[in-house]
């Protein structure tokens, strides 16, 4: 039928829809080549407030900066299937070996850009000037989030508290449903032709989509 408009959802009607936090597989990373297992704050913080927000953290790794295996590792895990994000820390900053968002920021195949402006914004409020230093970036690899954060304890807070906890459910709901839809888009009997015409196999005429 043509000229049907369907009602878009209110963000509210949208979270009704999302997992819960849960049922969120977070898998945890790293990049440093200074820090240890036994040194890494930055990790820690993740970790805790992973688990407090209730995600089931799947994975944890500490890497070094090099870009080749932060970006081997980041695309396993998203081909893999059994994350719905990735939370990376550390390498966002303007020295020579912080070259996260070089690394990772290659494989987004969307990038999330409200979430390194909020996130600059929000800085700008704490620490004035400085916080424009930041690369912080997020975007979608395969069908899981990957959010690149600063490596320090205050900036994982603050990315973790105000940005990614309050919003990852609604954000990965909106995915799955997104990648669902793309999965069924075609439907069984129907040929799509260039020009933006359907045609249903079987039937007489055409509808245009």
């Amino acid at each position: 039928m043509l000229g049907l408009e369907v009602p878009s959802m209110s963000v509210a009607e949208h979270k009704a829809l999302s997992p819960s936090p849960a049922a969120l597989r977070v898998a945890l990373l790293t990049a440093s080549d200074s820090r240890s297992g036994a040194d890494d704050e930055g990790g820690r913080v993740l970790r805790q407030l992973a688990t407090e927000a209730g995600f089931s953290v799947v994975g944890e790794a500490l890497l070094r900066e090099e870009p080749a295996a932060l970006r081997a590792h980041v695309e396993a895990l998203a081909a893999s299937g059994t994350v719905d994000a990735v939370l990376v820390t550390g390498g966002t900053g303007l020295a020579p070996r912080d070259r996260t968002p070089e690394a990772i920021g290659a494989l987004f195949e969307r990038r999330l850009e409200g979430f390194g402006e909020l996130f600059r914004a929000l800085s700008f409020a704490e620490i004035g000037p400085a916080a424009m230093l930041s690369r912080a970036d997020a975007g979608v690899v395969g069908g899981a989030l990957v959010f690149l954060m600063p490596g320090s304890p205050a900036a994982v807070r603050l990315a973790m508290q105000r940005l990614i906890v309050p919003e990852l459910s609604h954000a990965v709901g909106q995915l799955r449903r997104s990648s669902h839809g793309q999965e069924h888009a075609q439907v069984p009997g129907q040929v799509q032709v260039p020009g933006q015409v359907q045609v249903d196999e079987g039937h007489h005429g055409h509808r245009v989509r």
